[in-house]
C-alpha cells in the first residue's frame, strides 16, 4: 500500500517545479515509509511513497514501460488479488514481465485493455497512468472505494493525491470551505457526499469511477455499478455460494512478502476472517496466526449494555483465538490516550471524523504495526448482509432520511446564527433522495423488497464508505495495510440480490451469513448477537473531553465558533453530552463522543487554517 501524487499542466512547462511535487509527496510519508520515487517531464510531475508488501526489488514506482513508440508511467496505491491470473492472460498475448509485482501487471493491463482493464482485475486500488505520447492522464479508484484518490482541476491544471493534505501542499489549493462544505460538515459529517472533498476546489474520484484527463478536459466515467437481478438459487445453494465467495476472497488477500495478521473482536465477521486465515496458514505451513483485539483500561467496570452494544468483546475474542489456535494480542488503551490521539486522528484523516472511534483505531493500528505490516479486517459485512439495527426496525426502514443520521433538526439548533439560513435539512434530504433514486430496482418485486434494496444500496454507497475511509486513514497513518475481504466486489454483487427472507434467515440479522459459517466457526460465535466496534465507557474519558472543551469555550477566538453556537455547546459540555438526545452519527457518536467531535472540528480548523467563505 502506498501514497500517490501528481500534477499535470496544460499551459506551461512544470519540469523544473520539482520542489512542489516533493512537498506533496512528503505529506504521505506514513502511507509509504519504505521508498520514494518521482517522475518528471515537460507537462507532468508524479510522486510516490511506497509501503513494500510484494516484490521489494521489482515493484518500485513510478514504474515506466515502453511499448513501441508509446511510453506509460504508473503510480499506484493498492493490491491486486488476482495478479497471477491476469499475468497469465497477458503472457498469452505476448507480454513479458520484468518483476512479479502487481504494479507491473496493472500497468500492462491498462496498456492492453485501457478502461476495460476493470473487467479483468480484482483488488483495492487508486492509480494514475500517464500516456506520454497522447498526453493523457488516467485516474481510477476501486469498485467499493477502499482506497482514496482526491483531485482538483484549476487553471488548466490537474492536481491529485491519495489524501487531501497532499493537494493542500500545492500552492494553487487553499484550505477554504464554502457554502456546500459547511453543510457537508454540519449536516452530513462525519459522512460526506460521494466525490465531495469538503474543501473548495477539491473533489474525490467516486468509487468505481475513472477520470480521463486530456488537453485540459476531464471526463469522469463510472465503470461498475450494482445491478438488480433475479436470485434463482435455493437456500442451501445460496449458503454454499456465499461461503465459497467469502473463503475465496479471504484467501486471495493473504498474498504478501511481509507478516500478515487479522483483527479479531470475537464477533461474527472478524471471527470468520480469522478462522479462514488460520486454516490457510496451517495448510500452507505459514506458522501461527497473530490476532489482535482492542479494549480499554477498566472498561469492564464501566461497560453499559444497550441495544447497539449488548456485551463487551474481550471474552469472545479470547474464546475464538483458542478455537483457531492463534497467538492473540489484546491492545489495552488508556482513556487519556484516546483524548490525546484525537489530534493525531485529525492529522491523518484531514477532516473531522468519528471522535474516539477514530483515535482508538489509530492507537490500535500503531500497536499492531509493531508485529505486522498487513492486517485483514471484518468491515462491510454488516452493510451487505444486514447487520445493523436499521435493517430490522420498522421506524428506520420507513424513515425518509439516512437511518444512521436522524439528528439533522437537532444539529441545526446548535449552528452559529450566521448559518441559520443555510438549508441544511433540505440539503441532507436532497442527498438522501438523490441516492435512493439511483438504487437499482427489479421489475415485479414487492414494495417491501424494493425498500430493502434501497436500504442496502444506501449502506453500501454511504455508510460503508465512511467506515472504509476511517479504516484507511487510521491504518495507513501507521504504515499498516488493512484489507477488507467483505468488500470483494464479487461478494457484494452476489449478496445485493439475495432476497431478504434468505438474508435474514430465521429472523436474525446476518442470518444467511451465520448459516454460511457453520463448520467454520463454533456455534456460540455464530449465535452471538452483533456488537459494534467497542467504545470506552470510562468516566475519565468524559471528564477529559469536557476539560478540553472547556478550554476551547474559554477562548473567544476558537475557530469552531464560526460554525457552532457557543451557548448550545456549553449546554452539551455541562451535561456530558446528554442534552443532545440523538446519536450525532451511526450508533456510537453520543454523549462524550459528541464533545470529542467538536474538539476535532476545532482542531481541524486550527491545524489546517481553515477559512470559511460565506
Amino acid at each position: 500500500m502506498c501514497g500517490i501524487v501528481g500534477w499535470i499542466s496544460k499551459e506551461r512547462s512544470i519540469k523544473e517545479s520539482v520542489k512542489i511535487i516533493e512537498n506533496m509527496t512528503c505529506t504521505l510519508n506514513e502511507r509509504g515509509p519504505d521508498d520514494v520515487g518521482f517522475y518528471s517531464s515537460e507537462n507532468v510531475q508524479l510522486g510516490h511513497r511506497r509501503l513494500t508488501i510484494v516484490d521489494p526489488e521489482g515493484g518500485a514506482q513510478p514504474m515506466i514501460r515502453k511499448i513501441g513508440d508509446r511510453k506509460y508511467v504508473i503510480v499506484y496505491n493498492g493490491e491486486l488479488y488476482n495478479t497471477e491470473e491476469v499475468r497469465k492472460k497477458l503472457q498469452k498475448k505476448g507480454y513479458h514481465f520484468e518483476s512479479y509485482s502487481d504494479t507491473e501487471v496493472l500497468l500492462i493491463s491498462y496498456i492492453e485493455w485501457g478502461a476495460d482493464c476493470f473487467k479483468h482485475i480484482n483488488g483495492i486500488f487508486a492509480f494514475a497512468v500517464w500516456d506520454e505520447r497522447e498526453k493523457t492522464m488516467f485516474l481510477a479508484r476501486d469498485p467499493l472505494g477502499v482506497k482514496p484518490l482526491f483531485y482538483s482541476i484549476k487553471n488548466n491544471n490537474l492536481i491529485f493525491g491519495s489524501q487531501i493534505k497532499a493537494l493542500l501542499a500545492h500552492p494553487m489549493i487553499e484550505p477554504i470551505i464554502n457554502y456546500e462544505g459547511v453543510m457537508e460538515i454540519l449536516g452530513l459529517g462525519p459522512a460526506r457526499s460521494l466525490g465531495h472533498g469538503i474543501f473548495q476546489d477539491i473533489n474525490e474520484i467516486p468509487p468505481a469511477h475513472y477520470l480521463l484527463y486530456k488537453e485540459g478536459t476531464p471526463k469522469l466515467i463510472q465503470y461498475w455499478e450494482l445491478e438488480a437481478k433475479p436470485h434463482e438459487e435455493d437456500l442451501n445453494t445460496t449458503i454454499e455460494h456465499t461461503r465459497h465467495l467469502l473463503v475465496d476472497a479471504v484467501e486471495r488477500q493473504l498474498v504478501s512478502d511481509v507478516p500478515v495478521c487479522t483483527f479479531l473482536s470475537g464477533g461474527l465477521d472478524s471471527s470468520a476472517i480469522s478462522a479462514v486465515t488460520s486454516n490457510f496458514f496451517k495448510r500452507e505451513g505459514r506458522g501461527q496466526l497473530e490476532t489482535f483485539s482492542i479494549d480499554y483500561k477498566d472498561n469492564d467496570k464501566y461497560f453499559e449494555a444497550n441495544e447497539f452494544q449488548p456485551n463487551s468483546d474481550q471474552v469472545w475474542a479470547e474464546k475464538m483465538a483458542e478455537f483457531i489456535g492463534s497467538n492473540h494480542n489484546t491492545v489495552i488503551l488508556e482513556n487519556i490516550q484516546l483524548v490525546e490521539a484525537l489530534k493525531d486522528a485529525i492529522k491523518v484523516n484531514d477532516l473531522p471524523g468519528m471522535a474516539d472511534i477514530d483515535s482508538s483505531l489509530y492507537l490500535f493500528c500503531k500497536e499492531v504495526r509493531k508485529k505486522a505490516t498487513v492486517a485483514l479486517s471484518g468491515e462491510c459485512a454488516d452493510e451487505i448482509f444486514g447487520g445493523y439495527p436499521w435493517f430490522t426496525r420498522p421506524e428506520d426502514i420507513n424513515t425518509n432520511t439516512f437511518p444512521w443520521s436522524k439528528s439533522t433538526k437537532e444539529r441545526k439548533e446548535i449552528i452559529n446564527k450566521d448559518f441559520q439560513n443555510y438549508p441544511i435539512e433540505e440539503y441532507v434530504t436532497q442527498k438522501y433522495q438523490d441516492a435512493i433514486k439511483q438504487a437499482p430496482k427489479l421489475n415485479g418485486e414487492s414494495k417491501e423488497e424494493a425498500r430493502m434494496r434501497e436500504l442496502f444500496y444506501l449502506n453500501i454507497k454511504w455508510f460503508m464508505i465512511t467506515l472504509l475511509n476511517r479504516k484507511d486513514r487510521m491504518s495507513m497513518g501507521n504504515s499498516l495495510e488493512v484489507r477488507v475481504p467483505f468488500a470483494d466486489y464479487r461478494l457484494v454483487e452476489y449478496a445485493f440480490n439475495i432476497p431478504n427472507h434468505m438474508k435474514f434467515y430465521e429472523g436474525r440479522e446476518k442470518g444467511l451469513l451465520r448459516e454460511a459459517l457453520r463448520g467454520i466457526l463454533p456455534d456460540e460465535i455464530i449465535e452471538r448477537k452483533k456488537s459494534p466496534y467497542p467504545k470506552t465507557h470510562h468516566i475519565d474519558y468524559t471528564k477529559a473531553v469536557q476539560g478540553w472543551m472547556w478550554e476551547i469555550l474559554s477562548n473567544k477566538n476558537a475557530p469552531i465558533f464560526e460554525l457552532i453556537n457557543r451557548e448550545k455547546v456549553t449546554e452539551i459540555v455541562e451535561t456530558g453530552g446528554k442534552s443532545f438526545k440523538k446519536p450525532w452519527y451511526g450508533q456510537l457518536m453520543t454523549g462524550p463522543q459528541l464533545i470529542a467531535y467538536f474538539i476535532q472540528i476545532n482542531t481541524w480548523m486550527e491545524e489546517y487554517q481553515v477559512k470559511i467563505r460565506k
